[in-house]
Parts: structure tokens; C-alpha cells; sequence
């Protein structure tokens, strides 16, 4: 197959130059202005590829196990295996750095995981590009394309290969590619001589996006023969920035591992002085640093915002970056636009008003429709939908329902000029063939925008008046007005010679019902201390009762009727306003912006939806820009940090509650790894300032057996647990509050830990009092006491653990009781609870693994005890929270 194409002059690796002239790049291409047709893009496809980049080399396996080898946590342990070498304890020091390298991998195998699940998300939105096939234009995955493609590029389309114009013009962004922001010209021609081929005048490339305008191209460079694809042959993949999650726990890390280290050189000091044997303190000193180790937080972290990002996914919010699901949490302000967003984005054509009939049918109903239907730009596929402009669709289908109906290629074939719409304006105007060969002007758009350009003589008193009760009644309104030139004028130059001395046809309103679900989102919005406005290219009455009607502006309602007018002092003044949401009608996209602006400087966290070219920069701007998955533009989406995959605000706010969600387990499976360090630490503690009387109640080996092996499960899933009551009833968590504060410390270590310390060491003591002992007693190899001495240490091992279940319960919930949420409702929790006790059975009654972690079997008297232990730890944390919410009742 490839030797075929190459007989016809096709080369898998050359490409051809695209400055030749037009009919030669065709032959060259062996294609026309009819494209391609579907099998020979099939083979095509089978020769160059995909129309893909190829990814750049990822960090390797080895650089990434490094990395994680040299984290502050493991470099604790690190040491504490040096000790063990440097103290003869050859056996503890090799255990240690297994624990190293099995932690590390287990770390390296979650973040690969993170990876994988965020790139995967791009099979939710496919790119998209509209393509000439067989004679017909399609949609086809933009991967599929192939060179000798040819493609149709309209405004907000994201340019998917390198290509030449062949007609029509367009405005492109470049500044992918050449840093300029400001679009650029690219118009079907002849190319220029002697200038780079990023400034040819007619060559579209990869990547960049289209601004404004309608034109085609042929396709001459696909994937890697790109610009973009040799840009990014010669960049290096840039390291994943860590969220501010991740950089805040990491600073946590170099606390622990400093106090660690701190508590480890003063009780080694402390262990000498009151007569420890040196080997004993160094004992002692490891054991400080291994017990002070959480290991598994940050991979744990890391997975819970991946599961988080999985979840979203799912209700239809894509999620760009892990960072922005622990943002959401912390959203107090949302923007919205209000078309399809808060509404169906079913536009219907609801009402007729004309100057001579007003509302009451006429003979002047049907040319108003015929009118709008005209001066619109939506298109259809043959015997397929139309696709465009809700708002145009709108006028299109009202005209085929009052027999009026729209052709497509009538209306283009019969078209001279068209002045796109534009969001400053407020209008979009056509030039017509009409009869006779005069040419007609129709020009529509919002009725205070329209009316001013109409001729002297004409009813603007009265349509404005019917424009407000119209727009009163939900509904957008539109003015329509035409312009006859005279016999023999040519197509006006501009836009400003167009729409002048307009005679008005009458008003269109269009209406598009409120999402059911949206008055439910708006009011759990509201419960959970989030503003919502409004910022919107309607008229001020149309927002406003679509507002009203989902319960946006409880219980004030502010509406700016020509937002565009408002200055920064008065805009400030608005936003501080206590209890006020705002509807920003007629609303440009420089409006979006400095509404954002404005937001940030307040220290508000914003998201903010937009759907168009000219949304880009507010979204950006936004802490969280929202764009629609179905209606945006691919610009929009590919400003934004989340995409609507359903265009609803109701999967706004559900994001949100996700958030707050995947923020709130994290600090729960915190609480739950540092509360384990109190009945690690305190053994050692007993040890040393009992000097010695009192033997060693735990071993480091067996504290690396409940960190490795029963300690990450249940912290996993309490990443993955479900919303606590309540979640969507508090006010978002300040910006600047740490994922770890006083109380979780207080909670995490004086509580529930020191509830579980006083537990594990009634057990230490409870079995060697059974046995005889008394402070001082030998227990050491050899010794009638050394059996119960294992036996005792065993009670400590396993009572901590029996603790962690406890513990793990506790955490699920941070002020509701465990009968709000259930005590069965997180079956991975529940996995990981018999994990962990199936994985201690096996240390206490395997004699291999007896003999290696120094266990011994349990009496059933000692059994029963620690089995008390969960509920014990969990009853008393369940009483502290009763009595918290009897405090601060919810």
C-alpha cells in the first residue's frame, strides 16, 4: 500500500511545500476541491498514522523510583537503617531498606496510576474536525485526519494539521506557536517570497485556533510533520508541577522527619545517661524514626485526587489537572452564563411582534421570519440536524414551523456579504440577492442595539416597550430589520455602511426553558455559603427572570442592564454588597474578565463558565474556568480547567461538592496515619524513661509491619469515601487553611492516639503481670520470662492494630455520628479492615513469620481483650464528637 502511494507521489516521510501553486499541491496531493474520498482516507490513514503528536519520552521508571527514594520521609528511614548497620543490627538495617524500596515502588505504581487516569480522560471529548469527504462535509475525529484532507474552519474551531487556504479567509491565534496574542490575517492566495512560513499569509497550522471567519484548506502535514509536531520533538517533557495539596503535606514531611530526628538524638543522649547499653539506645533511636514515619501519605494523596478526577468524570465535569479538584473544595463564587448553562439550550421561537399587527398575526409575520431565518449562519449535513447557534437554530426551525422554511444552500448560494456577529455589537448582518438582482441588508440583534440604526420615522418607542414585556416574560429578544439598496449599488464595504437608515421588521422571542434540576443545584449552592451571578450577552429582564426562577438572587437581586458601562469603583461596590447576587446582562467578554478580576482581588475563589473564543482569557483568569463540552467553542475548552461534558450548572455544583468531598478524606486518612505514631512512639518512651526497667514493648520490625502491611489499605479507601451529611451545608474552606490544622493534631495525637497508646500498653502490661513480672525482671534469650516477654510484645503489635480499626471507623466521619453515614457504606474500607487483621494472624500464628518478627500466639484471655479495642477507640472519639456538636450544633 505504501509503495502504491508512493508511485503517485506520496511519501509517508515528505512533505510536500505547501507554497506551490495551488493546482500543482493538489496534483501533488492527488486530491480535489470535492476532498477525499472515505477509502482513500482510509489507506491514507494506514500509511502516515494518526494525526497525532507523538508524546514526548516520559520520565523514566528508574528517575521516578529515585525521586521517590529521596523524599524527606524516606529519608528518615534512611537513616534509621544506617543506625541499624552502624549498631551491628544487620537484620533490622536490611528490613529497613526493604521497607525503603517496597514503599517507594508501591509510591511510584500510585502516581503512574494518578498519571494514566487523567490522560485517559481525553476519550471523553474527542477532537473534532470538520473535513470534505466524498463530496460531503462530515465530522471526523481530528486523528483521522490525513494530508490531501480537505477541512472547513469556522470561528472557535481549533485548527487540527498544518494546511493551505484554498478559500475564504479567517482570523487565527498563533500564539501557540509565535508568543503574538493578537490574531492574525491568513486569507486564500498566492504566498509571499522570502518570509517565514509561520508568517505565510495562507498557511493555517496545528494546534492554533481560528478567531474569526469561514474558510477551507487542504491538508499538507499531518502529526509529527507539523510545526507543532517538530516543536514538540525538540522539547523536553516538563516535570508535573505538584498541587498546593502535595506542597503543603510535603512541608508537613520535613516537620515529622525533624522532630523525628530531634526526639531520636535526645532519648539516644537520654538512653546513655541513665545507663542504657549503647546498642539498646541506638534500639531506641531507630525505632523513634521508623515509628515517626508515615509512610504512604503522599502516593495516598495523590491516588485520592486521581479517584476524585475518575468520580467527576463520570457526572460529566472533565477535570484538566489534579490540582483543581482540591480547588473546587475551596469555591465560593460561581459565573455563570445563563444560555444553556441554566437553561435546556432548547431554543424555541415563542412570540411574533410587528409594527403593524403587534402581537396578532399578519401578513408582516411572515416576512419577519423569513428574514431571521435568512441573516443566520447554522448549517446541516445533508437530511441531517442543523448544528451552529442555539439562538439561529432557533430562527430556522420557527421558520419551517410557520411554512417559511430555510435551504441552507439557498440562503449561502443567494448570499453576497456576511457581517458576523459580534459580541461588542450586538449584531450580525447578511447582504441578500433579492429580486431583480437588488441586493437587501438584514441586520438583527439586540433590540437597544438594532433600534438606533433604524431610518427616520420608525416605532422605536413602541418596539422598545414591546421588547421589555417580551424580555419581562423570560424571553430573548431580537430585533429584525432590513435595508433595500438601490438598483445598481454594489456590496456595502463594511459593516458601517450595511446597517444604517434600517426599516424594522419586528421582534422575535425566543424561549428557553430553565433545567429542571438547576433550582435544586442553586439552592444547595446557596446552603453551602457559594454566590451565584450571572454574566450574560441578554437582555437584563430575560436574565433576570430566568434568575428568579431557579432561586438565583436570594434575597437580593441586583440586575446591570448594559454591564459593559460599569467602572471598576462601582463593580467593587457591587461585589461587597452582603446577600446580593448580580445578573451582568449584555455582557461582553472583557465584562467575564474584569468581573474575575475583580472576584480575585476580593480574595474570592471563582469559577467561571464561558463557552466562546472571546472567553478564553476570563477563563483563565477564573480559579476554575468552566467550558461547555457541547455548545464550546475549542478554545474555550482549551482555556479551561474543567469541561461540562452535559453544558449543566447542576454538574457545577456537584464538582464542587466533590471537592470538598476528596478534601475532606484526605485530612481523614491523615487523622488516621498520624494517629498511629502516638501508640508507635510511646512504647519507646516507656522504654527509655523507665531506664530500662521496663522492657522494649514493641520491635521496630513489628512497627514496620503494621506501617507496611496494615496501615495503607484502610488509608486508600479512606480516600474514596462518600460525601459526609453536611458537606454542602458549611461555608468553602478559606484558600489559606492548611490541609493539616490544630485541630486534626489534637484529634490525630492527644486523642484518638493517646486513647490507643493507653490501650496497646494495658495489654503490654496485662500479659506480663499474668506471667510474674516485676519492673526489672530479665526477659531477655534464656529467661523463664522471655516466652510472655513475646507473648506481651505480640499484644502490643496486635493491639495496635486492633486499633487501627478503631481508628479507621473514627476518621470516616469529622463531626457527624457513624449512624448518618453508615457503618457497612464503604465495603473498601471494610476490605482493607480484614486485610489487615488477616495479615496480623499470619505474623502472631505462622511460626516462620513468628520466629522472623519475634510474635508469639495469643491466649484467648488476650484475644478477647484487644478485640475490645476498636470499639473502645471509636466509642470514645464518637463521645468527643457528640459533645463537639452539642457545642457547635450544625
Amino acid at each position: 500500500m505504501a509503495d502504491g502511494l508512493a508511485d503517485r507521489g506520496l511519501a509517508r516521510d515528505v512533505v510536500p511545500d505547501p507554497l506551490e501553486p495551488l493546482p500543482l499541491l493538489r496534483r501533488e496531493l492527488h486530491t480535489g476541491p470535492a476532498g477525499l474520498s472515505s477509502r482513500e482516507a482510509a489507506r491514507r490513514l494506514a500509511v502516515y498514522g494518526p494525526n497525532e503528536v507523538r508524546p514526548a519520552a516520559k520520565t523514566g521508571v528508574l528517575q521516578e523510583l529515585l525521586r521517590q527514594l529521596a523524599h524527606p520521609l524516606a529519608l528518615l528511614l534512611w537513616a534509621a537503617a544506617a543506625l541499624a548497620f552502624i549498631a551491628g543490627i544487620d537484620v533490622l538495617g536490611w528490613a529497613i531498606v526493604a521497607v525503603v524500596l517496597v514503599n517507594a515502588a508501591f509510591a511510584l505504581v500510585q502516581e503512574r496510576q494518578a498519571e494514566k487516569a487523567v490522560e485517559t480522560l481525553a476519550r471523553y471529548l474527542p477532537a473534532q474536525a470538520r473535513v470534505i469527504r466524498d463530496g460531503q462535509p462530515r465530522h471526523v475525529p481530528a486523528r483521522d485526519l490525513v494530508p490531501g484532507d480537505l477541512i472547513v474552519l469556522e470561528e472557535g474551531d481549533r485548527i487540527a494539521a498544518d494546511a493551505r487556504l484554498t478559500e475564504g479567509g479567517i482570523e487565527a491565534d498563533l500564539s501557540m506557536l509565535t508568543g503574538e496574542s493578537t490574531p492574525v490575517e491568513r486569507l486564500a492566495g498566492p504566498g509571499l517570497q522570502a518570509v517565514p512560513v509561520l508568517q505565510e499569509p495562507n498557511l493555517v497550522f496545528s494546534g492554533t485556533s481560528t478567531t474569526e471567519g469561514q474558510a477551507r484548506a487542504i491538508v499538507f502535514a499531518t502529526g509529527d510533520h507539523t510545526q507543532l509536531g517538530r516543536i514538540a520533538a525538540l522539547s523536553q517533557r516538563t516535570r508535573r508541577e505538584p498541587s498546593p495539596l502535595e506542597k503543603q503535606v510535603k512541608k508537613v514531611a520535613w516537620l515529622i522527619a525533624a522532630v523525628a530526628v530531634a526526639m531520636s538524638a535526645v532519648f539516644l543522649v537520654t538512653g546513655v545517661a541513665v545507663g542504657l547499653p549503647l546498642t539498646d539506645s541506638m534500639m531506641f533511636a531507630i525505632g523513634l524514626l521508623v515509628a515517626n514515619v508515615p509512610e504512604g501519605l503522599l502516593p495516598t494523596i495523590t491516588l485520592a485526587l486521581a479517584v476524585g478526577v475518575r468520580v467527576l468524570a463520570r457526572q460529566g465535569a472533565v477535570i484538566k489537572r489534579l490540582s483543581a479538584v482540591e480547588t473546587l473544595g475551596s469555591t465560593n463564587v460561581i459565573c455563570t452564563d445563563k444560555t444553556g448553562t441554566l437553561t435546556r439550550n432548547e431554543m424555541r421561537l415563542n412570540a411574533l411582534w410587528t409594527p403593524e399587527h403587534g402581537t396578532e398575526p399578519g401578513p408582516g409575520s411572515t416576512a419577519l421570519v423569513r428574514a431571521a431565518a435568512l441573516c443566520t449562519t447554522a448549517a446541516r449535513e445533508p437530511d441531517g440536524p442543523w448544528h451552529g447557534d442555539p439562538t439561529e437554530i432557533a430562527l430556522v426551525d420557527g421558520a419551517a414551523q410557520r411554512a417559511v422554511p430555510a435551504d441552507p444552500a439557498d440562503r449561502d448560494a443567494h448570499r453576497r456579504a456576511c457581517f458576523r456577529f459580534d459580541p461588542r455589537l450586538r449584531l450580525m448582518s447578511v447582504v441578500q440577492a433579492a429580486d431583480r438582482g437588488r441586493l437587501r441588508v438584514i441586520t438583527k440583534g439586540a433590540p437597544e442595539a438594532v433600534l438606533p440604526l433604524l431610518a427616520g420615522g420608525e416605532p422605536t418607542r413602541r418596539a422598545q416597550d414591546a421588547a421589555d414585556t417580551l424580555a419581562g416574560a423570560g424571553m430573548r429578544v431580537l430585533a429584525v430589520a432590513e435595508r433595500d439598496l438601490p438598483d445598481g449599488a454594489g456590496v456595502p464595504s463594511g459593516r458601517q455602511q450595511a446597517e444604517r437608515d434600517l426599516h424594522l421588521l419586528g421582534l422575535v422571542g425566543l424561549y428557553d426553558p430553565p433545567r429542571p434540576e438547576v433550582a435544586a443545584a442553586v439552592e444547595r449552592c446557596h446552603r453551602a455559603g457559594l454566590t451565584v451571578h450571572i454574566v450574560t450577552g441578554d437582555n437584563g429582564a430575560t436574565a433576570a427572570a430566568v434568575a428568579r426562577s431557579v432561586g438565583i438572587g436570594v434575597p437580593h437581586l441586583r440586575v446591570i442592564a448594559q454591564s459593559e458601562a460599569i467602572d471598576d469603583h462601582e463593580l467593587d461596590h457591587l461585589l461587597r454588597l452582603p446577600g446580593t447576587e448580580i445578573v451582568f446582562a449584555r455582557s461582553s467578554p472583557e465584562t467575564k474578565l474584569k468581573v474575575a478580576d475583580a472576584l480575585r482581588a476580593h480574595g474570592q475563589i471563582v469559577a467561571m463558565t464561558g463557552d466562546g473564543v472571546n472567553d478564553a482569557p476570563a477563563l483563565h483568569r477564573a480559579h476554575i474556568g468552566v467550558a461547555m463540552g457541547r455548545s464550546g467553542t475549542d478554545v474555550a475548552r482549551e482555556a479551561s480547567t474543567m469541561i461540562l461534558t452535559d453544558d449543566n450548572f447542576a454538574t457545577i455544583v456537584t464538582a464542587i461538592e466533590s471537592g470538598r468531598r476528596v478534601y475532606d478524606n484526605v485530612r481523614k486518612f491523615i487523622v488516621y496515619i498520624f494517629a498511629h505514631l502516638t501508640p508507635e512512639v510511646v512504647p519507646f518512651l516507656v522504654f527509655a524513661l523507665s531506664g530500662g526497667t521496663v522492657p522494649l514493648p514493641l520491635t521496630v520490625l513489628q512497627i514496620l509491619a503494621i506501617d507496611l502491611g496494615t496501615e495503607t489499605l484502610p488509608a486508600l479507601a479512606l480516600g474514596r469515601e462518600r460525601a459526609e451529611p453536611g458537606v454542602m451545608a458549611r461555608p468553602p474552606r478559606p484558600r489559606t487553611e492548611g490541609v493539616i490544622n490544630k485541630d486534626m493534631l489534637v484529634r490525630s495525637w492527644g486523642w484518638l492516639g493517646t486513647v490507643s497508646a493507653i490501650l496497646v500498653m494495658t495489654a503490654f502490661f496485662y500479659v506480663l503481670w499474668q506471667a510474674g513480672w516485676h519492673p526489672g525482671d530479665p526477659t531477655g534469650p534464656g529467661t523463664p520470662l522471655h516466652h510472655a516477654y513475646l507473648t506481651a510484645t505480640t499484644a502490643t503489635f496486635a493491639g495496635i492494630v486492633t486499633c487501627q480499626v478503631g481508628t479507621a471507623i473514627a476518621a470516616r466521619t469529622d463531626h457527624a455520628a457513624l449512624r448518618d453515614i453508615g457503618l457497612l457504606t464503604n465495603p473498601l474500607l471494610l476490605a482493607g479492615i480484614a486485610f489487615e487483621l488477616a495479615f496480623t494472624a499470619a505474623l502472631v500464628y505462622a511460626p516462620p513469620l513468628q520466629h522472623l518478627f519475634g510474635t508469639a500466639a495469643l491466649p484467648v484471655d488476650v484475644v478477647l481483650l484487644i478485640a475490645l479495642f476498636p470499639p473502645l477507640v471509636w466509642g470514645t472519639d464518637e463521645i468527643r464528637r457528640w459533645a463537639r456538636r452539642r457545642r457547635r450544633p450544625t
